[in-house]
Protein backbone atom coordinates (compact mmCIF):
# COMPACT_ATOMS: atom_id res chain seq x y z
CA UNK A 1 0.00 0.00 0.00
CA UNK A 2 1.07 3.61 -0.31
CA UNK A 3 0.33 6.90 1.39
CA UNK A 4 0.83 10.50 0.31
CA UNK A 5 1.54 13.53 2.43
CA UNK A 6 -0.54 16.38 1.04
CA UNK A 7 -0.72 20.10 1.67
CA UNK A 8 -3.63 22.07 3.06
CA UNK A 9 -4.09 25.42 1.33
CA UNK A 10 -5.88 28.31 3.07
CA UNK A 11 -9.54 28.25 2.20
CA UNK A 12 -9.24 25.18 0.02
CA UNK A 13 -9.33 21.38 0.13
CA UNK A 14 -6.41 19.04 0.47
CA UNK A 15 -4.70 18.93 -2.91
CA UNK A 16 -2.68 15.79 -3.50
CA UNK A 17 -1.33 17.08 -6.82
CA UNK A 18 0.84 19.70 -5.13
CA UNK A 19 2.76 17.26 -2.98
CA UNK A 20 6.49 17.68 -3.33
CA UNK A 21 7.41 15.17 -0.63
CA UNK A 22 6.12 11.61 -0.86
CA UNK A 23 6.25 8.90 1.75
CA UNK A 24 5.80 5.45 0.21
CA UNK A 25 5.13 2.69 2.69
CA UNK A 26 5.10 -1.01 1.94
CA UNK A 27 3.61 -2.54 4.05
CA UNK A 28 2.05 0.14 6.35
CA UNK A 29 4.22 2.43 8.46
CA UNK A 30 2.99 0.80 11.64
CA UNK A 31 5.51 -1.97 10.97
CA UNK A 32 8.61 -0.02 11.93
CA UNK A 33 11.10 -2.42 10.38
CA UNK A 34 9.55 -2.32 6.92
CA UNK A 35 11.21 -0.16 4.23
CA UNK A 36 9.95 3.18 3.08
CA UNK A 37 10.86 5.61 0.36
CA UNK A 38 11.08 9.39 0.76
CA UNK A 39 11.36 11.67 -2.26
CA UNK A 40 11.90 15.41 -1.89
CA UNK A 41 12.75 18.51 -3.90
CA UNK A 42 14.96 21.37 -2.81
CA UNK A 43 14.80 24.71 -4.55
CA UNK A 44 17.25 27.61 -4.45
CA UNK A 45 17.47 30.85 -6.43
CA UNK A 46 13.82 30.47 -7.36
CA UNK A 47 13.54 27.68 -9.92
CA UNK A 48 17.06 28.02 -11.28
CA UNK A 49 18.62 25.39 -9.04
CA UNK A 50 16.62 22.27 -8.25
CA UNK A 51 17.83 19.22 -6.37
CA UNK A 52 15.96 15.90 -6.29
CA UNK A 53 16.62 13.46 -3.45
CA UNK A 54 15.25 9.97 -2.93
CA UNK A 55 16.03 8.25 0.36
CA UNK A 56 15.61 4.56 1.12
CA UNK A 57 14.91 4.00 4.81
CA UNK A 58 14.78 0.71 6.68
CA UNK A 59 14.17 0.34 10.41
CA UNK A 60 14.26 4.15 10.77
CA UNK A 61 17.75 4.36 9.24
CA UNK A 62 18.72 5.63 5.78
CA UNK A 63 20.72 3.05 3.84
CA UNK A 64 20.59 4.28 0.25
CA UNK A 65 19.94 7.53 -1.61
CA UNK A 66 19.75 9.01 -5.07
CA UNK A 67 20.97 12.60 -5.39
CA UNK A 68 20.41 14.43 -8.68
CA UNK A 69 23.47 16.59 -7.95
CA UNK A 70 25.58 13.42 -8.00
CA UNK A 71 23.54 11.68 -10.71
CA UNK A 72 23.76 8.19 -9.22
CA UNK A 73 22.84 6.10 -6.21
CA UNK A 74 25.00 6.30 -3.11
CA UNK A 75 25.18 3.71 -0.36
CA UNK A 76 24.86 5.23 3.10
CA UNK A 77 25.40 1.92 4.91
CA UNK A 78 26.73 -1.48 3.92
CA UNK A 79 23.14 -2.71 3.63
CA UNK A 80 22.55 -0.36 0.67
CA UNK A 81 25.83 -1.03 -1.15
CA UNK A 82 24.68 -4.00 -3.26
CA UNK A 83 21.45 -2.28 -4.28
CA UNK A 84 23.34 0.91 -5.21
CA UNK A 85 25.76 -1.04 -7.41
CA UNK A 86 22.89 -2.77 -9.21
CA UNK A 87 20.83 0.38 -9.92
CA UNK A 88 23.91 2.33 -11.00
CA UNK A 89 24.51 -0.35 -13.64
CA UNK A 90 21.05 0.25 -15.15
CA UNK A 91 21.65 3.24 -17.46
CA UNK A 92 18.04 3.64 -18.55
CA UNK A 93 16.82 3.56 -14.96
CA UNK A 94 19.42 6.16 -13.94
CA UNK A 95 18.34 8.49 -16.74
CA UNK A 96 14.76 8.32 -15.48
CA UNK A 97 15.93 9.25 -11.99
CA UNK A 98 17.99 12.17 -13.25
CA UNK A 99 14.96 13.44 -15.16
CA UNK A 100 12.99 13.66 -11.89
CA UNK A 101 14.33 17.20 -11.48
CA UNK A 102 11.96 18.19 -14.30
CA UNK A 103 9.28 15.47 -14.33
CA UNK A 104 8.74 15.50 -10.56
CA UNK A 105 10.14 18.69 -8.99
CA UNK A 106 9.55 21.42 -11.55
CA UNK A 107 6.30 19.83 -12.73
CA UNK A 108 4.76 19.73 -9.25
CA UNK A 109 6.13 23.14 -8.36
CA UNK A 110 4.31 24.61 -11.37
CA UNK A 111 1.07 22.97 -10.16
CA UNK A 112 1.60 24.46 -6.70
CA UNK A 113 1.97 27.92 -8.20
CA UNK A 114 -1.16 27.55 -10.34
CA UNK A 115 -3.30 26.24 -7.48
CA UNK A 116 -2.13 28.77 -4.91
CA UNK A 117 -2.01 31.94 -7.00
CA UNK A 118 -5.61 32.78 -6.01
CA UNK A 119 -5.14 31.89 -2.35
CA UNK A 120 -5.18 34.85 0.01
CA UNK A 121 -5.04 35.11 3.79
CA UNK A 122 -5.11 38.53 5.43
CA UNK A 123 -2.43 39.33 8.02
CA UNK A 124 -3.27 39.89 11.68
CA UNK A 125 -1.28 42.85 13.02
CA UNK A 126 -0.44 43.47 16.69
CA UNK A 127 1.85 46.12 18.19
CA UNK A 128 3.39 46.01 21.67
CA UNK A 129 6.54 47.07 23.56
CA UNK A 130 8.93 44.44 24.89
CA UNK A 131 9.26 46.38 28.16
CA UNK A 132 6.71 48.20 30.28
CA UNK A 133 8.64 51.19 31.56
CA UNK A 134 8.39 55.01 31.67
CA UNK A 135 9.02 57.26 28.71
CA UNK A 136 12.51 58.53 27.84
CA UNK A 137 13.88 55.01 28.27
CA UNK A 138 15.17 52.72 25.54
CA UNK A 139 12.51 50.27 24.37
CA UNK A 140 11.77 47.85 21.56
CA UNK A 141 8.42 48.13 19.82
CA UNK A 142 7.28 44.93 18.13
CA UNK A 143 4.96 44.72 15.14
CA UNK A 144 3.72 41.14 14.99
CA UNK A 145 2.22 40.15 11.62
CA UNK A 146 0.81 36.64 11.40
CA UNK A 147 -1.44 34.29 9.44
CA UNK A 148 -0.88 35.80 6.00
CA UNK A 149 -0.51 34.24 2.54
CA UNK A 150 1.23 34.62 0.13
CA UNK A 151 4.58 35.39 1.70
CA UNK A 152 5.24 38.71 -0.05
CA UNK A 153 4.70 41.45 2.54
CA UNK A 154 6.02 44.92 3.40
CA UNK A 155 6.10 46.14 6.99
CA UNK A 156 7.12 49.72 7.83
CA UNK A 157 7.44 51.72 11.04
CA UNK A 158 6.40 55.39 11.30
CA UNK A 159 6.92 57.92 14.11
CA UNK A 160 4.53 60.87 13.99
CA UNK A 161 3.91 60.14 10.32
CA UNK A 162 7.57 59.94 9.33
CA UNK A 163 9.01 56.58 8.29
CA UNK A 164 11.68 55.14 10.59
CA UNK A 165 14.43 53.28 8.74
CA UNK A 166 17.17 53.12 11.36
CA UNK A 167 16.83 50.76 14.29
CA UNK A 168 14.45 48.45 12.42
CA UNK A 169 15.09 44.71 12.79
CA UNK A 170 13.11 41.86 11.23
CA UNK A 171 12.95 38.12 11.82
CA UNK A 172 12.18 37.56 8.15
CA UNK A 173 9.44 35.19 7.00
CA UNK A 174 8.56 32.33 9.35
CA UNK A 175 6.44 29.44 8.04
CA UNK A 176 3.54 28.40 10.27
CA UNK A 177 3.26 24.91 8.78
CA UNK A 178 -0.19 25.50 7.24
CA UNK A 179 0.98 27.54 4.21
CA UNK A 180 0.62 30.82 6.10
CA UNK A 181 3.47 32.97 7.34
CA UNK A 182 4.35 35.24 10.22
CA UNK A 183 7.03 37.83 10.87
CA UNK A 184 8.15 40.22 13.60
CA UNK A 185 9.44 43.67 12.69
CA UNK A 186 10.94 45.54 15.65
CA UNK A 187 11.83 49.19 16.14
CA UNK A 188 14.48 50.27 18.64
CA UNK A 189 13.50 53.67 20.01
CA UNK A 190 13.25 55.94 23.05
CA UNK A 191 9.56 56.92 23.24
CA UNK A 192 8.90 60.58 24.01
CA UNK A 193 5.79 62.33 25.26
CA UNK A 194 3.31 63.06 22.48
CA UNK A 195 4.79 60.59 19.99
CA UNK A 196 2.62 58.18 18.03
CA UNK A 197 4.18 55.10 16.46
CA UNK A 198 2.48 53.32 13.58
CA UNK A 199 3.13 49.93 12.04
CA UNK A 200 2.00 49.84 8.41
CA UNK A 201 1.50 46.55 6.56
CA UNK A 202 1.04 46.10 2.81
CA UNK A 203 -0.03 42.70 1.49
CA UNK A 204 -1.73 41.35 -1.69
CA UNK A 205 -4.77 40.29 0.38
CA UNK A 206 -5.40 43.90 1.47
CA UNK A 207 -7.04 46.54 -0.71
CA UNK A 208 -5.24 49.24 1.29
CA UNK A 209 -2.40 49.20 3.85
CA UNK A 210 -3.28 48.05 7.37
CA UNK A 211 -2.06 50.32 10.18
CA UNK A 212 -1.86 49.82 13.94
CA UNK A 213 -0.87 52.68 16.25
CA UNK A 214 0.92 52.69 19.59
CA UNK A 215 1.30 55.73 21.83
CA UNK A 216 2.52 56.75 25.27
CA UNK A 217 -0.80 56.52 27.09
CA UNK A 218 -0.83 52.75 26.84
CA UNK A 219 1.79 52.78 29.61
CA UNK A 220 -0.74 54.15 32.08
CA UNK A 221 -3.58 52.48 33.97
CA UNK A 222 -4.46 48.99 32.71
CA UNK A 223 -8.12 49.95 32.46
CA UNK A 224 -9.26 53.32 31.07
CA UNK A 225 -12.89 54.26 31.18
CA UNK A 226 -14.12 57.64 29.97
CA UNK A 227 -17.77 58.61 30.18
CA UNK A 228 -18.96 61.48 28.06
CA UNK A 229 -22.25 63.18 28.85
CA UNK A 230 -24.51 65.01 26.46
CA UNK A 231 -27.93 66.56 26.75
CA UNK A 232 -30.57 65.62 24.23
CA UNK A 233 -34.20 66.65 24.62
CA UNK A 234 -33.74 67.07 28.35
CA UNK A 235 -32.48 63.52 28.89
CA UNK A 236 -29.00 62.52 29.96
CA UNK A 237 -27.34 60.04 27.63
CA UNK A 238 -24.00 58.28 27.58
CA UNK A 239 -22.25 58.50 24.22
CA UNK A 240 -20.52 55.60 22.51
CA UNK A 241 -17.20 55.62 24.30
CA UNK A 242 -13.97 53.74 23.60
CA UNK A 243 -12.83 51.40 26.33
CA UNK A 244 -9.29 50.08 26.22
CA UNK A 245 -8.48 46.96 28.20
CA UNK A 246 -4.74 46.35 28.29
CA UNK A 247 -3.67 42.70 28.36
CA UNK A 248 -0.05 43.00 29.37
CA UNK A 249 2.40 43.80 26.63
CA UNK A 250 0.84 41.40 24.16
CA UNK A 251 -2.23 43.23 22.99
CA UNK A 252 -5.17 45.41 23.93
CA UNK A 253 -8.86 45.06 23.20
CA UNK A 254 -10.86 48.08 21.99
CA UNK A 255 -14.60 47.85 22.60
CA UNK A 256 -17.48 50.33 22.63
CA UNK A 257 -19.91 50.97 25.49
CA UNK A 258 -23.37 52.49 25.04
CA UNK A 259 -26.05 53.07 27.66
CA UNK A 260 -29.63 53.89 26.71
CA UNK A 261 -31.58 56.51 28.67
CA UNK A 262 -34.33 55.26 30.99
Amino acid sequence: SSSMVCLWLPGGPCVAAVVLTLMVLSPPMALVRDPRLKSECRFSSGMERVRYLQRHIYNQEEHLRFDSCVGRYQAVTELGRIQAEYWNSQKGFLEQKRAKVDTFCRFNSAIVEILTVQQRAEPKVTVYPTKTQPLDHHNLLVCSVSGFYPGHIEVRWFRNGQEEKTGVVSTGLIRNGDWTFQTLVMLETVPQSGEVYTCQVEHPSLTSPATVEWSEWEFYLPLHFLVLSTRYRGQKMVAHTPLILSLGRQRSIRISVSLKPP
